[in-house]
């Protein structure tokens, strides 16, 4: 199973995230669900660096990753940062909606 852990600030804000784990929904190199949890965790990754500018603190090796902000002002680069880390959380809880006994998303405050 993947667990997905998305880390909240008081405020409800992302700073962080972690994937850990394999889906094992199918044999390797066919497996979906761990090849949509991959697209869309690493493309947030370099979607927030190369459109905002932002460098994560990211680390990553096989079934594991795990990215975490710098301390940003609340600007506008941090409104479109969430916006990012947000819309990975949704695209993550769809694949989750459908493939729900392979994927768990945990929200940590």
């Amino acid at each position: 199973m993947i667990i997905v852990q998305v880390f909240r600030n008081d405020d409800g804000s992302i700073d962080r995230f972690s994937i850990k784990g394999h889906a094992n929904f199918a044999k390797r190199g066919e497996d979906i669900v761990c090849a949509g949890v991959s697209a869309v965790t690493v493309g947030t990754v370099n979607s927030i660096e190369t459109l905002t500018g932002v460098e994560m603190d990211a680390k990553m090796k096989n079934g594991f990753l795990s990215a975490s902000l710098p301390v940003l002002e609340k600007d506008g680069t941090w409104s479109q940062v969430q916006l990012l880390l947000e819309s990975m959380v949704l695209m993550l809880t769809d694949i989750a909606e459908s493939y729900g006994k392979y994927i768990q998303i945990e929200q940590v405050k």
